[in-house]
This record gives C-alpha cells, sequence and structure tokens, in this order.
C-alpha cells in the first residue's frame, strides 16, 4: 500500500484504543495525522469520521484508521464519502481480507472488543497486505453510487 502520512479518528469509545494505536504508528516510524477526539469525554463520531474522510478527500492523509466502540457507527459515517472504502477488521484474517479484495483505505477498529495484541496484528496485517486487483478491481468500482441513476 503506498502511504502518505496516516489518518486517525476515533470517539471517545475508541479513544483508549486510539492511544495504543498512536504509540503503534510511532513505534513503526509512521508520520500520522490526528483528527480527533482527544479524550474520553462523550462525543459523536459523525464528527470525526467526517474530518478524517474529509482529509483522505483532500489528499493530505492515506491511509486511514477509524475507531469506535463498535465499529459500525465510525464505519457507516466513513463509508458516506464516495472516495471512501472503510473495512471493520475483528481479527489479522479480516484485514488481509479487506484489502487484499477490497482494497480498504480506511481501517476499522471495533475499540470495544478486541485487545491490544488483536490490534496490533490486525494494524500489521492491514498495512503488509497488498491489494489483489484482477477480478475485484470490477467490483470495487461498482461501489461508489451513481447519482445520475
Amino acid at each position: 500500500m503506498k502511504m502518505k502520512k496516516i489518518g486517525i479518528a476515533s470517539d471517545h469509545a475508541g479513544f483508549p484504543l486510539k492511544q495504543f494505536v498512536l504509540e503503534y504508528l510511532r513505534e513503526h516510524g509512521y508520520e500520522y495525522k490526528d483528527y480527533g477526539t482527544y479524550s474520553n469525554e462523550s462525543c459523536d463520531y459523525p464528527d470525526f469520521g467526517h474530518a478524517l474522510a474529509n482529509g483522505m478527500e483532500r489528499g493530505e492523509v492515506y491511509p486511514g484508521i477509524g475507531i469506535c466502540g463498535s465499529g459500525e457507527g465510525i464505519s457507516m459515517t466513513l463509508n458516506k464519502h464516495q472516495s471512501i472504502r472503510a473495512g471493520l477488521a475483528w481479527t489479522p484474517e479480516i484485514a488481509h481480507l479487506i484489502r487484499q479484495h477490497n482494497d480498504a483505505n480506511v481501517l476499522v477498529l471495533p475499540g470495544r472488543f478486541i485487545d491490544k495484541d488483536t490490534a496490533k496484528s490486525i494494524l500489521d496485517e492491514f498495512f503488509n497486505t497488498a491489494f489483489e486487483g484482477g477480478r475485484h478491481i470490477q467490483r470495487i468500482q461498482k461501489i461508489p453510487v451513481d447519482k445520475q441513476a
């Protein structure tokens, strides 16, 4: 995966795991931009998911990482953006497949449901798996909504 600065965003429920992910990124020498939140004070995941997606659309960051309690809310928010393919990964195997088959450009993690060791394995797999291309290209080209239809 060709990487720029990695974008990251979470809500309050994802904040503790986000702190671990930031440490992982620093340890691996990845540059990143943090789109918030910056504490575990209750907040709304769409505010931060949209900020991350907008940063990707402006070319500030690539790829992205989104984290909320279940991973579902921030994933739904991110995937409202036409150029975003956010995939929720609970296991390294899922992280592998969302990169290999779906060319996911945002990794979404369920902050309340995975431990740090699992998160590390998921991050390793996401960053080290290439998009396979081939038959998968036509499939991902069908994902954006044709607003003319």
